[in-house]
């Protein structure tokens, strides 16, 4: 859900910690994303009240979604697997990976007329202009 939801990548879903969810802003914290940096990623209102209800069932402790071991993460390789099981439960029949929800995050976003540069700093397809970086 956070692949579609905040358009992460597989390995950014899974590197995310409780802490990183920041209600008050509507921002998760992504750290050490592509390039090795850290980042904000928007968090809908459905996204958040989704990561409330996972964190109420499972009460995770540091990961956000922990592996076998609860003291390390899922592993990307475990999201992919989880992935086509709920499109095989779904019954989707085209072939469904985590990157495919973010590119569905980007085109849902391009449907409601968001500017197509702002969805390329959205996903950090794009990197923002100087101006917009955070000091």
């Amino acid at each position: 859900m956070s692949a579609y939801g905040a358009g992460l990548r597989v390995s950014e879903v899974v590197s995310l910690k409780v802490s990183d969810i920041d209600s008050e802003r509507m921002m998760l914290r992504v750290e050490q994303g592509k390039g090795r940096k850290d980042r904000h990623a928007m968090l809908s209102p459905v996204l958040l009240e989704r990561l409330r209800n996972w964190y109420r069932i499972s009460r995770p402790q540091g990961w956000l979604f922990p592996g076998l071991k609860p003291a390390s993460p899922m592993t990307t390789r475990q999201l992919t697997r989880a992935c086509h099981a709920a499109a095989d439960m779904a019954e989707i029949t085209k072939r469904v990976t985590p990157h495919t929800l973010r590119h569905s995050f980007a085109t849902h976003l391009l449907e409601q007329n968001i500017d197509a540069l702002d969805v390329g700093y959205l996903g950090w397809w794009l990197k923002p202009p100087a101006s917009h970086e955070r000091r």
